[in-house]
């Protein structure tokens, strides 16, 4: 087999180590030369014209991008979601798309549970009205947000790698734990000891806490809207640490604002990072404006950040890389009309 080329642009890494033992002796692996606040322009024709195998990170991949490698077999997002990668183009060349589905499952879930914790506890709340000036008094505060745990319906768009993971996590702290997933197959309620809704609806009724693992695709886009956040109970407390584009972010300001949802953990938004105009429930939060404290926090897409999920991103990049390039294997494949 001649020499292939794979390349990294990003540089995210300090040496290529790791990359070559996975790739072995038949494969250059070059890094670097595109630094994620740019774009692949950066990349000089020279190599451009040598890679086989692009794993891409932050960077969009446009039509534009791809014409400039013409020998590109493979790409591998190096991430679950594939939106930055322009599918269509790939698939009119032949190039074959995967991605990494299963390098921060941990760290999601965890971050989710933390959230939907946080604020039914009412951590959040407690934290910001003892640091207010001047601070509350010591004692707890009277809030829909703090609830027992076994007394409230959780409720997970997405049974996933992630949202399976925290559903296991949910049963344990002793919620009632349903799911909404239609692409399942039956008996997955039974081997987890959960219960399945067969609609979105049924789902929504009987959530106090929704947690969203769904992915960005045609159907999951605006998903989540005024109508379905109504159908939620009184006082629900609101999760997404998937994307940013299943829930619709102003339909859930107008619901925070009402008091009808309690409280919301987002660790993505529609489009990140935000650009003005934000979002007015972001504008809001960081303008700390009172109706809001304590009932609503978010992160910068950080839930998948441990220095162990950076490890696993870059192994299994590499190892998804060499199945699919080297071995002809269809390890992550994203076949070209999914989602």
């Amino acid at each position: 087999m001649a020499q292939l080329t794979v390349l990294e642009p990003e540089g995210m890494y300090p040496d290529t180590d790791l990359e070559q033992e996975v790739f072995g002796p038949g494969v250059d692996f070059l890094h670097g030369g595109a630094p994620h606040t740019g774009t692949l322009d950066a990349l000089p024709d020279a190599v451009c014209a040598k890679v086989d195998g692009l794993q891409i990170f932050r960077h969009w991949l446009t039509p534009k991008d791809i014409a400039r490698f013409p020998k590109l077999r493979v790409v591998v997002r190096m991430g679950v979601g594939y939106d930055r990668l322009d599918r269509a183009a790939c698939a009119a060349r032949g190039i074959t798309v995967c991605n990494v589905p299963d390098y921060g499952t941990q760290e999601v879930a965890d971050h989710a549970i933390s959230l939907a914790l946080g604020l039914r506890r009412g951590l959040f709340l407690h934290h910001e009205m003892q640091r207010s000036d001047p601070p509350a008094p010591w004692r707890y505060v009277d809030s829909p947000l703090i609830r027992r745990a076994e007394v409230q319906g959780f409720g997970i768009v997405g049974l996933g790698r992630i949202g399976m993971a925290v559903a296991l996590r949910a049963k344990a702290f002793g919620f009632k734990v349903r799911f909404y997933d239609p692409h399942l197959p039956n008996g997955v309620d039974r081997a987890l000891g959960i219960t399945r809704a067969r609609t979105l609806e049924e789902l929504m009724r009987g959530a106090d806490v929704l947690s969203i693992h769904a992915p960005d695709t045609r159907e999951t886009r605006g998903m989540i809207g005024a109508r379905e956040l109504a159908w939620l109970p009184e006082g629900a407390v609101v999760v997404n640490t998937a994307r940013g584009t299943s829930l619709d972010i102003d339909a859930l300001e107008a619901g925070l604002r009402s008091g009808h949802i309690a409280g919301a953990g987002l660790d993505v938004i529609p489009v990140e990072p935000p650009v003005d105009p934000v979002p007015g429930l972001v504008a809001a939060y960081r303008a700390k404006e009172p109706w809001l404290l304590g009932r609503v926090v978010i992160t910068p897409h950080s839930a998948f950040h441990t220095p162990e999920a950076w490890l696993d991103i870059r192994r299994k990049s590499a190892e998804t890389m060499r199945d699919v390039l080297l071995l002809g294997l269809s390890t992550n494949v994203i076949l070209p009309d999914e989602g």
